[in-house]
C-alpha cells in the first residue's frame, strides 16, 4: 500500500435494537468498553494503522457520539460527519457520504473490535479486479450469524443466512470502490448484503470479472451486538489491558461496602451501601439503593427505559435480564 491508506467510513447511524435498552441511553458506538467509548477505540485503531481521514454517519442519539469524538483530534485523525435524517442502511449510508470520501475507502462497522491489518486488506484489494473486498474469518457461530460463501480462489459466491450451513464470517470491515455506490439514488435506504452486493455477483464465466472478493484473515473479533456480547467484550478488553475489574465511569460513586463482580458502571452512577452486583450493566445516571442484589441484569433509568416491556423498578432504574430471559436474582 503506497502512500497513506484511503479514508474510512465508520457506520454509526443504526438504532442498535439488539442492544436495547442500553441504546436508549447512548448510540451503540458511544457505549463504554472497559471505560472508553467503543467509537474512540475504533478511531484510535484506525489512526494506529495510518488512516488520517474518517467519516462517521449518524442518526440515532448522534450527540452521544459527537460528544466523545469531536473532530477526531484526540484520536489522531480528522473526523467529519454524514448526517442521516432517516437511516439509509449499509449501502445508502455510503452513498450519502460519497462527497466526503475518495474513489476508494474502507467501510468499518461501528459495533465491532478487531485486530485485522488494514494494510494487508488494502493490498489484497489493490492486487485484485474486485470492486469490493470483504475481510472474512472462520465462522465462530454459523447458527447465530449469517455468512459469506467463498470459492477457493477467493471469489464471493453468495451470502448465507444464519443456520444455513458452513460459511465464512464477515468481520464488518471492507474496502470498496466508490463507483459501486454511485448509481444508487441519493437519500434512499439501501442494503449491501441482501441488496446491492447480491446484484454484483455473477456465476463464473459470465465475463463480469470478480466484483466481490474475500480476504481471509485470522484476527480477533469482538462483537457488541447484544448486552451479553457487550459485557463479554468489555471484560475481554479489560483483561487484555491487565485491569483487575471494569473501571467505573465519570462522576460515579460506589459505596466502599458494595461488592461488584464483572460489572460495567457507566457515568454518574450511585451504588449504595451493601449492594451486590454480579455480571451487571449499570447505565448513565442510575441510582441503586442500599442492599440491592442483582445478578446478570441491565439497569437503566426509568426515564430512559423507552418502550421496553417488563423489568422491575429498583431505585430510579428499570432492571431487565442481561440475557433477555428471566433469571433469579441472588
Amino acid at each position: 500500500m503506497l502512500g497513506p491508506p484511503p479514508p474510512a467510513l465508520v457506520l454509526a447511524a443504526g438504532l442498535g435494537t439488539r442492544l436495547r435498552p442500553l441504546t436508549n441511553v447512548r448510540a451503540k458506538p458511544a457505549v463504554p468498553v472497559a471505560g472508553r467509548p467503543l467509537v474512540v477505540r475504533i478511531l484510535e485503531w484506525l489512526a494506529g494503522q495510518g488512516v488520517e481521514e474518517v467519516v462517521l454517519n449518524l442518526h440515532h442519539r448522534p450527540e452521544t457520539v459527537t460528544r466523545v469524538v469531536g473532530h477526531g483530534k484526540a484520536a489522531g485523525l480528522r473526523v467529519r460527519y454524514s448526517w442521516e435524517p432517516v437511516i439509509l442502511g449499509s449501502a445508502g449510508g455510503p452513498r450519502q457520504a460519497l462527497p466526503l470520501l475518495g474513489r476508494r475507502f474502507f467501510i468499518v462497522n461501528g459495533d465491532t473490535l478487531t485486530t485485522l491489518s488494514l494494510r494487508a486488506l488494502s493490498n489484497a484489494h489493490a492486487r485484485s479486479d474486485a470492486a469490493v473486498t470483504l475481510a472474512v474469518a472462520p465462522h465462530p457461530d454459523p447458527a447465530r450469524y449469517g455468512g459469506v460463501l467463498v470459492a477457493e480462489d477467493g471469489r464471493v459466491r453468495g451470502f448465507a443466512p444464519a443456520g444455513n450451513g458452513p460459511a465464512s464470517h464477515f468481520l464488518g470491515l471492507q474496502v470498496v470502490e466508490a463507483a459501486v455506490f454511485e448509481n444508487l439514488p441519493a437519500g434512499r435506504p439501501a442494503a449491501t448484503i441482501g441488496g446491492l452486493y447480491n446484484g454484483l455477483l455473477s456465476p463464473p464465466g459470465h465475463g463480469r470479472g470478480t466484483p466481490i472478493r474475500a480476504h481471509r484473515v485470522d484476527a480477533e473479533f469482538l462483537d457488541v451486538g447484544t448486552p451479553a456480547d457487550y459485557l463479554a467484550a468489555s471484560l475481554t478488553v479489560a483483561r487484555r489491558e491487565k485491569r483487575q475489574s471494569l473501571p467505573a465511569g465519570a462522576s460515579s460513586t460506589i459505596d466502599p461496602s458494595a461488592s461488584l463482580e464483572r460489572t460495567a458502571v457507566w457515568d454518574d452512577v450511585v451504588i449504595g451501601a451493601g449492594c451486590r452486583l454480579e455480571e451487571c450493566i449499570v447505565a448513565d445516571g442510575v441510582r441503586l439503593p442500599p442492599g440491592t442484589t442483582l445478578r446478570r441484569r441491565i439497569c437503566v433509568r426509568a426515564v430512559d427505559a423507552g418502550t421496553e416491556r417488563g423489568g422491575r423498578i429498583v431505585g430510579n432504574a428499570v432492571v431487565h435480564p442481561l440475557d433477555g430471559t428471566t433469571l433469579p436474582d441472588r
